[in-house]
């Protein structure tokens, strides 16, 4: 199987939060441990977020990145709150640069083969597939696994329990990344037991893939 940047390595879901409490964040990061998954990607999309993260950084139980990472002022204040990797919604190397200098593994945002491309000449071999399954889902991934066979694809958007099977059966997809087991409705209504129960069923269906 193709690698995941050394931070993520072994781990076969990412999921995606949106915080918007961030006095939940490490009761949330302990149900989806409940349920087998040992990673978050905490999301820069609320002013909850940074808080989040540090509070799971300083938790101890659970890897944290941040996600919808833009800029190398992002990347400087999450690495500051404690975040381990960081995920982009597309290509810029600056914000890779950045990721680089402080130490910190990075997952950039692709949609073409152009920005393949340019990740492979940052040195890097695994990028993000957003948004995945408009871009045409497994059959997208298959397309560019042909000119990119070193590649590693983590689709994210539009991933769920219905697809996750047929992602994580392609050789280079180590890992995908999706919010359906920690969705905002649950985090906001603090629901564990069903970001427990959903996290077991993907980890159980990522295995048997």
């Amino acid at each position: 199987m193709i690698a995941l940047p050394p931070t993520l390595a072994g781990h076969r879901i990412v999921p995606v939060l949106v915080i918007d409490d961030a006095g939940f964040a490490v009761d949330a990061a302990a149900a989806l441990a409940a349920g087998g998954i040992g990673c978050v990607e905490i999301t820069l999309r609320t002013p909850a977020a940074l808080v989040a993260i540090t509070a799971v950084a300083d938790a101890g139980t659970t890897l944290v990145g941040v996600g919808t990472v833009t800029t190398p002022d992002d990347v400087a204040r999450a690495a500051d709150a404690g975040a381990r990797f960081v995920i982009t919604p597309g290509v810029d190397r600056d914000v890779i640069e950045a990721c680089l200098e402080r130490g910190l593994d990075v997952l950039p945002g692709a949609a073409t083969a152009t920005d393949v491309m340019t990740v492979m000449r940052t040195g890097l071999r695994a990028v993000k597939l957003f948004p995945a399954d408009l871009l045409g889902g497994v059959d997208m991934v298959a397309a560019l696994a042909g000119p990119f066979p070193g590649v590693a694809f983590v689709p994210s958007g539009g991933v769920s329990p219905l697809n996750l099977g047929a992602y994580l059966g392609h050789p280079n997809v180590p890992a995908v990344s999706g919010s359906w087991m920690a969705s905002r409705q649950l985090l906001a209504s603090r629901d564990v037991a069903s970001i427990e129960r959903l996290s077991r069923e993907a980890t159980s269906a990522a295995g048997a893939a």
